[in-house]
């Protein structure tokens, strides 16, 4: 698989199969990785890579939080900007609608789509997640490395028939997944990503999100 058929099969992976990703595997895709962007050499995220026992555990516990804390226990940035424009806004928007629109979830249906965006703190299924940090000494320009490492790993998980969904949702939780793991408190938790098979029978597999024509957002000088 080269990189534009990488690129143009990647999406969000909202259902795993449970076929297990060996750590032997995953161990290449991140080495390879290592190779993305970084502006001074610095090199900045860490990465927490889980499955088994201790990714149920953690699942297990946000579940349990749940019941009495819905919303979670709050994220160390803002995932989106507080007050959102447009066009971001409608953007958005038409993303979760398309999104249970595949799902057969009607906009009134409350319970139902709640109970669906709870699949992000089951990782969709998925068999393996990563865990990703940033020192807390890191700005704007490190953050962005750190999105051009994410996107490595995500587009050489497709060369090897892998899937991901990247969850900023996990930021919520930070406090949790933070004990779980013991991370330091010099790291901030950026964000997971769940790693896996897709289990394609899902009627979510069929779902794709759009992007705008590439005139909308490029402007062309001196060519």
């Amino acid at each position: 698989m080269n990189v534009s058929e990488a690129l143009a099969t990647r999406k969000t992976c909202r259902a795993f199969k449970d076929t297990p990703v060996s750590e032997a595997l995953l161990r290449e895709i991140l080495t390879t990785a290592l190779r993305a962007p970084s502006g001074g050499n610095l090199q900045p995220w860490r990465v927490y890579a889980v499955t088994g026992a201790v990714q149920q555990a953690i699942v297990d516990e946000v579940q349990e939080k749940m019941k009495t804390t819905p919303r979670g226990e709050g994220a160390e940035y803002h995932i989106y900007p507080p007050e959102l424009t447009e066009p971001y806004k409608t953007r958005r928007f038409q993303v979760g609608e398309g999104m249970y629109a595949a799902l057969g979830i009607p906009r009134e249906d409350k319970a139902a789509r709640l109970t669906w965006f709870a699949r992000n703190y089951a990782f969709f299924g998925a068999p393996a997640a990563l865990f990703f940090t940033m020192d807390r000494q890191m700005q704007e320009g490190q953050w962005s490395d750190c999105g051009m490492f994410m996107q490595s790993i995500m587009l050489l998980a497709r060369e090897h028939g892998l899937h991901t969904a990247a969850q900023e949702a996990w930021a919520v939780w930070t406090p949790t997944v933070v004990k779980a793991l013991n991370i330091p408190d010099n790291e901030m938790l950026f964000c997971g990503v769940a790693i896996g098979y897709e289990d394609e029978s899902h009627p979510i597999a069929s779902f794709r999100s759009e992007r705008v024509p590439v005139d909308e957002i490029v402007s062309f000088h001196g060519f």
